[in-house]
């Protein structure tokens, strides 16, 4: 069978999370051949990947969502477009009216247009988007407008309009751009879509944009809606979703997915690959760690004011970022900067490293994160039998407390950016070693019993199998 794995900004330009995943689900079924459709955000990314691809991963097809800005146009011409295909500009765009989505992507990849700009410089876009303005933003100009609604959706009608290779299943691992394309190809092929959403999509996406100091206050609500509305599409028209645990469930049920479609498959470690880890370390130094990616969602600053906090108890102490900081360097710089202004030793940054050459050394585990599915860093280091102190995003509460398994709390879980609590968390931790051994080996027994890799991969053969007709 041959499965088009559709990814965004993760697979197979950045490690961990959703990215090992996918490598994983390719390596552990070999009788299968992967596409993967690879979404960028830049195109300077073409072709840097961070994973050695399997045999069986036939073909990589890359779009970048920048491919926008070499797109040239010719002002003003006139399409006539039907009342169905405005309506369904104004649904993307805010207006009230349901958004028949089989109905645009037609309208989007129709030979009418030659490039999707033409139609975003026409007199049609331009009398659509004036009627959205007098209905929601009477108070912003124009031009602004325009240019802001045209930033925002020219990268999706790109997307639609970009080939996409024949496969006998659709997969893609989250809503957005790339729930889009399932179900685009789902059109073009008459072949089945499969939905993974990891963690919810929008949700994520809504956080970002609060946070953001490129979108301006009156236009954040409208980059929020438009995110949850091209998540609305994949929900709709895929022929199965698959999350990682109840509550996301919930949260996609709530959001408009017919609870029919969802199924629960919890991510899953090899506990075999962290047995005799290297534990060799200074006796007298407690190390933590944070097997993370350097950028804004997994929250680092919280993470280095908690230790700052925690050195001052703890003089011993050490803390080890392990992971990639290429991502968002801005945002790296601003992390080494807090380090310098807090006047706190003892952070390390490791980049990229072999995760299992230093996990088995560590004391606690650490995650700041903002929003999570079920954190394939937290499973990792409870294989590893290492204690955890979580925010409580995702499936963390749950990873670390079990749904009256009986086997005991695995870790700490702490409120969202409290970064005091947190310290607290780590040093009472320190402060009872039997507590800190005993969580370690909660950690290992859970997810010895429930989180297992060979589970993860006998389900989604199972799924493969039935959707493709074998």
């Amino acid at each position: 069978m041959k499965i088009c794995i559709i990814a965004e900004g993760s697979y197979p330009y950045v490690t961990g999370g959703v990215s090992s995943w996918i490598q994983n689900i390719a390596i552990q079924m070999p009788e299968h051949e992967f596409i993967i459709y690879a979404i960028a955000a830049q195109r300077k990314q073409k072709g840097i990947f961070k994973y050695t691809l399997p045999s069986n991963v036939v073909e990589v097809k890359e779009v970048f969502l920048d491919a926008y800005m070499e797109d040239s146009n010719k002002w003003g011409q006139r399409f006539n477009l039907t009342k169905e295909q405005k309506d369904n500009v104004k649904a993307l765009l805010g207006a009230s009216s349901q958004m028949d989505w089989l109905a645009f992507i037609r309208m989007i990849r129709s030979s009418q247009f030659n490039q999707v700009s033409d139609f975003l410089t026409s007199r049609d876009f331009f009398d659509i988007l004036e009627e959205v303005c007098h209905e929601r933003y009477p108070l912003v100009p124009f031009t602004e407008m325009f240019w802001a609604v045209r930033s925002m959706i020219l990268p999706l009608f790109l997307t639609i309009r970009e080939g996409i290779p024949e496969a006998d299943v659709y997969h893609s691992v989250s809503t957005g751009y790339a729930g889009v394309i399932g179900v685009v190809a789902k059109e073009i092929y008459n072949k089945p879509f499969l939905l993974t959403e990891h963690g919810i999509y929008s949700r994520e996406r809504e956080e970002e944009i609060i946070k953001a100091d490129w979108v301006k206050g009156y236009f954040k609500d409208l980059w929020i809606q438009y995110f949850y509305r091209i998540s609305s599409c994949a929900y709709e028209h895929s022929n199965q979703v698959v999350t990682l645990f109840s509550r996301n469930k919930e949260i996609e049920m709530e959001l408009g997915c017919p609870a029919e479609k969802i199924s629960i498959i919890p991510n899953g470690v090899n506990i075999s690959d962290y047995e005799n880890l290297p534990e060799d370390k200074p006796v007298d130094e407690f190390w933590i760690g944070a097997i993370v990616r350097v950028v804004p969602i997994k929250d680092i600053k919280t993470m280095i004011q908690s230790f700052s906090l925690i050195k001052e108890m703890i003089p011993s102490a050490k803390f080890y970022v392990m992971g990639p900081y290429e991502e968002d360097l801005d945002y790296y710089e601003e992390c080494l900067q807090l380090v310098e202004i807090l006047h706190v030793q003892d952070v390390i940054f490791t980049g990229s490293i072999p995760i299992k050459d230093y996990i088995g050394r560590m004391d606690v585990l650490m995650l700041t994160s903002i929003s999570e599915g079920q954190p394939l860093a937290i499973l990792e280091g409870m294989a590893a039998g290492k204690p955890f102190v979580a925010t409580n995003v995702g499936s963390c509460r749950e990873l670390l407390e079990g749904l009256d398994d009986r086997i005991g709390k695995a870790g700490i879980i702490v409120p969202v950016m409290h970064y005091e609590m947190l310290a607290n968390a780590v040093i009472s931790l320190y402060k009872n070693r039997k507590m800190c051994v005993e969580m370690g080996k909660n950690a290992y027994e859970r997810v010895k019993t429930y989180y297992r890799q060979r589970d993860v991969i006998t389900n989604y053969r199972k799924i493969y199998s039935k959707l493709g007709g074998e």
